[in-house]
């Protein structure tokens, strides 16, 4: 079963006027989320279109994969909300967004395109993040403030502490965030990042993304405490455990953090309950170690079908709005995919740059042919 969260969702008042079960006077009656956030019906509707174009792009790589044109794919279904809630709490003008392979949501919430993505994930030559060199789902793009993600576990978090401390040094404003799993704050890197930033008040959020499982491992079997967020005390700065199914009490969580840090008052350390809805990756079957019970219910927290009931029940999103944004994502990605696949692939005598200075890329073709020759 997916482990209970501490959500911090408004409480639910119905529109009769009923609060938990009592009628309460309107004047007294508790605004909703997104107006206590401050958030217009614009804003919540580019963060749900956002969200559904993370969902779109991810499922179409899916069916890359398995018709072998995408070598690898690795999933962020289950946490669209927490990436996008996330993201739309920050200035992306200012503030440094260090992702990790399930950041897909959060990525595009900061200014990648669809476009961009697919070169990345086909390793096309016109990729602006690696130009064809890094594996899919490793995000990272300049023009964007994202930095670039790694594939071992955990290494990312200090470099969003340096950028962070990069930013206290300029005094710029600026705030660093980083993304990882629950499997992730068991490493080195974890203990070293959130030390180093608490002790210096750096302005960074760790966001750790709980779906409750590192690849196959369960939380029960990787931690003693209750939640990542119960760390965070042991470090001396602010932790938090939130519904990341829920793109609001992130964004909530999140914006908080960001005040804090913008006012000197030093890191925060966020836990993000999501859910996965699909196996690790492309070449993982998580039928081996994951009861089916347990897939079943994580189903029933879909981030897109929490949102979407959210926005309905208010008035903010009505069905012919939620069809009209699905077909806009859909026309997006298909033509963002077209233009990938058309794209060309990089050129054999670039496969040395950025990697070794001064060597020259040898001319296999010549070098094939001469000894073919001979």
């Amino acid at each position: 079963m997916v482990p209970a969260r501490r959500s911090t969702r408004a409480p639910k008042t119905s529109t009769n006027g009923v609060h938990n079960g009592v009628v309460v006077a309107p004047e007294k009656r508790p605004l909703p989320l997104h107006e206590q956030l401050g958030l217009p019906r614009e804003r919540l509707c580019q963060m749900f279109e956002t969200m559904l174009l993370a969902r779109a792009i991810d499922e179409r790589q899916w069916i890359l994969n398995r018709q072998g044109v995408q070598a690898f794919h690795i999933s962020c279904q289950g946490h669209e909300a927490s990436g996008v809630g996330s993201a739309f709490a920050l200035d992306p003008t200012r503030d440094v967004m260090v992702p990790y392979y399930r950041s897909l949501a959060a990525v595009l919430a900061f200014g990648v395109t669809p476009r961009a993505l697919f070169l990345s994930a086909l390793a096309k030559a016109a990729d602006p993040m690696t130009g064809g060199r890094q594996m899919p789902a490793h995000y990272g793009l300049a023009s964007a403030r994202i930095l670039t993600s790694g594939s071992p576990v955990a290494t990312q978090i200090p470099h969003a502490t340096g950028a962070a401390l990069a930013s206290k040094i300029r005094g710029d404003g600026g705030v660093s965030i980083v993304y990882f799993g629950d499997g992730a704050s068991s490493k080195g890197d974890f203990h070293e990042g959130l030390n180093f930033a608490a002790i210096h008040k750096l302005p960074a959020i760790f966001v750790c993304e709980n779906n409750h499982y590192a690849i196959s491992v369960p939380t029960s079997k990787q931690m003693a405490v209750h939640s990542v967020a119960d760390r965070a005390v042991g470090y001396g700065m602010v932790g938090e455990s939130v519904d990341g199914t829920d793109a609001l009490a992130v964004y909530r969580s999140v914006k908080l953090a960001a005040d804090r840090a913008r006012g000197g008052e030093g890191p925060t350390l966020i836990e993000s309950n999501v859910v996965r809805l699909t196996p690790h990756s492309s070449d993982d079957d998580d039928r081996r170690y994951r009861p089916e019970s347990d897939r079943q219910e994580a189903r029933h927290h879909d981030p897109i079908a929490v949102f979407a009931e959210y926005l309905h029940s208010h008035g903010l999103l009505s069905a012919e709005d939620e069809s009209g944004m699905r077909e806009r994502v859909q026309q997006e990605v298909d033509a963002a995919l077209a233009e990938a696949e058309a794209a060309p692939a990089p050129a054999p005598e670039t496969a040395f740059e950025h990697v070794y200075a001064g060597v020259k890329m040898p001319n296999f073709r010549e070098a094939l042919r001469d000894e073919h020759v001979s």
